[in-house]
């Protein structure tokens, strides 16, 4: 059996999700009353892990960047119609891979339309580069580790990526993903079984 790498290991790490912080849910009632020096506040707090979740889900910085603005804009429209039932971080999250699932539909619309090769389009994604000092193999690690992920069916994706990448708790990502907590567990396990088992396959 292939022994799998540090870069892998990542998808089996789970931290819970830090308490709800007082003052954003005072910042939060400010932004609904229409405060947007607080509703700015809030955009700085979440923007870099909204971007960065769009640009793992994209694969594509351009797209993930104008993505997240879009989030943004969609976070301040609903403002007043949000509870604080969820917290404000998987609310926004809801909101980013909603639209995610938009662009990568259009995106894959444009593709098929194009006469561009599919093997050419997943042999050189675009997708966010990574800081000059990363070294080499941990790199071609996270690359392939990329590629794994986008293989796996949507549902699976977005739990394993939920719960792993943007740390949030399996109640967390239920409310995100709208299912049962039992069925993010479920959701979460395939994802592993399958990705370690295209892992293994590639070698």
């Amino acid at each position: 059996m292939t022994a799998l790498p540090a870069s892998i290991d990542l998808l089996f790490v789970e931290t819970e999700a830090a308490p709800h912080e007082s003052v954003e849910q005072q910042k939060v009632r400010a932004a609904q009353a229409g405060d947007m020096a607080a509703f700015e506040w809030i955009v700085q707090q979440h923007e870099e892990r909204v971007f960065g979740f769009c640009c793992r889900w994209l694969r594509c910085a351009e797209d993930a960047r104008e993505v997240c603005q879009d989030a943004f804009v969609r976070a301040w429209q609903a403002l007043p119609e949000f509870e604080g039932r969820a917290r404000l971080s998987t609310w926004l999250y809801q909101i980013a891979l909603n639209l995610c699932r938009d662009r990568a539909k259009t995106r894959a619309t444009r593709q098929r339309d194009s006469t561009v090769a599919l093997d050419e389009v997943m042999a050189q994604p675009e997708c966010p580069k990574q800081s000059p000092d990363t070294n080499a193999e941990w790199q071609s690690e996270m690359q392939k580790l990329e590629r794994g992920l986008a293989l796996l069916p949507e549902k699976l994706r977005a739990a394993l990526m939920l719960t792993t990448m943007e740390h949030l708790s399996h109640e967390e990502c239920a409310q995100v993903l709208n299912c049962s907590v039992r069925g993010v567990e479920g959701r979460i396990y395939r994802a592993r079984q399958m990705l370690m088992e295209w892992w293994e396959s590639e070698g």
